[in-house]
């Protein structure tokens, strides 16, 4: 080839460059408009996001028919950004929202997309998710645990993994939402932990940590950050977090941030607000595992593996205790670890992106410039604001200093826990009821 011809550029090159020009202009809008004109874009619209949000759980239009087996994940999409914003449905919505969801549960256990439906894991863990974020008694009361454990026994694979629903698709998705449930309803045991670790670090290396650090869908499969917050979640909360390469986890996590101040999901890939919390809630995980982190690193210095085997993995004060009536604390108890570790992302930058870019003046958020708002972008980009905004807290009851919420301090929204994906006030109060009752 001669040197002197030029390459054209590939789809992916002229598709980032169109979306770093929208995002530079609107940073550099910021920088020419009035100081009256920036306070307005530096400012979160609670109101008018909180009027579209409730909106959306009083009536959708006719285009939302292609989501009718995914209704329990706009009611978490939507009460979850609510209660986010620091905002609460009323008693008459509340009520619908629970004999809904009630409507959903199947007799044999686990939740559907809608009445009558097939139940699924990911419906599961939306339904879940809501009613532990309506919270009061009504709302957890209306839980059949004892069903619900029976669906997730259900749904266990031989090989340790979790199919999302009878005959369906068996990947790190559904071992977290079937974990993460279990672990919040205080019904997780050895049976269904058993080998959940063994699919996700398979022992003949081809698990779902990839070589280049984060995790797939399935083993073998591209690393994908919503599968990597999946897959670190889930160890987590089965206590063997140890098994995996963390360090090399932080180098794939680091190059995940772009020029656009927000996160891609891929290498390669183009920016979306929804990963501020896929790839941002996988930084609040990783800050509170500093201790492991520091052991990895000393024994990758000395020549040895970074990762401990499964014999081994138990012995951590990550690993939690074996036995049913101990797993739930994992989650309780991962509060308490302070986060110690020196921030791995730009927190800032990544509130600008999802204020100035992701953040429609009407209300919703979107995916990025030129996209349309919708629910699902909306609870993940308010989520991922959320973990930026306490990112630099040392402990779960620390509010953010004023320096630490980009725009002003009214921007700043609720904690969650950052394993479920709930309200942290919600999440305590989760706790208690289940693991009284």
């Amino acid at each position: 080839m001669d040197p002197s011809e030029t390459l054209s550029p590939t789809v992916t090159q002229l598709d980032q460059w169109m979306v770093e020009s929208q995002v530079f202009k609107i940073y550099e809008l910021l920088g020419s408009v009035p100081r009256s004109a920036q306070s307005v874009m530096l400012e979160l619209q609670r109101d008018n996001h909180i009027d579209f949000l409730t909106k959306g759980l009083r009536q959708l239009g006719p285009s939302f028919c292609v989501l009718d087996a995914n209704r329990p994940w706009l009611c978490y999409w939507i009460l979850h950004s609510i209660e986010l914003l620091g905002d609460s449905v009323d008693a008459e919505l509340e009520n619908n929202i629970i004999d809904f969801l009630s409507r959903c549960q199947d007799p044999n256990g686990g939740y559907a997309g809608g009445p009558g439906q097939m139940p699924h894991l990911a419906t599961t863990y939306a339904a879940i998710n809501s009613l532990i974020t309506l919270g009061g008694h009504g709302s957890l009361s209306s839980i059949n645990r004892g069903k619900v454990y029976a669906f997730l026994r259900q749904r266990k694979d031989p090989s340790g993994a979790f199919r999302m629903h009878d005959g369906g698709e068996m990947d790190v998705r559904a071992c977290y939402t079937a974990i993460s449930v279990a672990s919040v309803l205080n019904i997780l045991d050895n049976d269904l932990v058993k080998d959940v670790g063994n699919y996700i670090m398979r022992l003949d290396g081809v698990g779902c940590q990839t070589y280049e650090g984060g995790f797939s869908g399935e083993p073998g499969s591209e690393a994908h950050g919503g599968y990597t917050f999946c897959g670190l979640a889930t160890m987590v909360l089965i206590g063997e977090v140890n098994r995996l390469d963390l360090t090399s986890l932080i180098d794939w996590m680091v190059f995940r941030q772009g020029v656009e101040c927000g996160f891609q999901g891929r290498t390669n890939k183009l920016v979306d607000g929804c990963y501020s919390f896929w790839q941002g809630g996988v930084f609040a995980l990783i800050q509170k595992l500093h201790s492991i982190i520091d052991e990895q690193l000393m024994l990758s210095d000395a020549g040895g593996s970074a990762t401990e085997s499964p014999q081994t993995a138990s012995t951590s004060s990550h690993s939690g205790q074996r036995g049913s009536a101990k797993f739930s604390n994992i989650g309780f108890n991962f509060l308490k670890e302070p986060s110690e570790m020196e921030l791995l992302f730009h927190s800032m930058a990544l509130q600008q992106y999802i204020i100035l870019c992701s953040q429609l003046q009407e209300g919703g958020f979107r995916d990025k410039p030129g996209k349309h708002r919708d629910y699902y972008h909306t609870c993940y980009c308010l989520s991922g604001l959320s973990v930026a905004q306490y990112s630099y807290s040392k402990d779960a009851d620390s509010p953010p200093l004023p320096n630490a919420v980009f725009g002003p301090y009214s921007n700043l929204l609720e904690p969650i826990h950052p394993l479920y994906n709930v309200i942290l006030d919600r999440y305590h109060e989760a706790h208690k009821f289940f693991s009284t009752s």
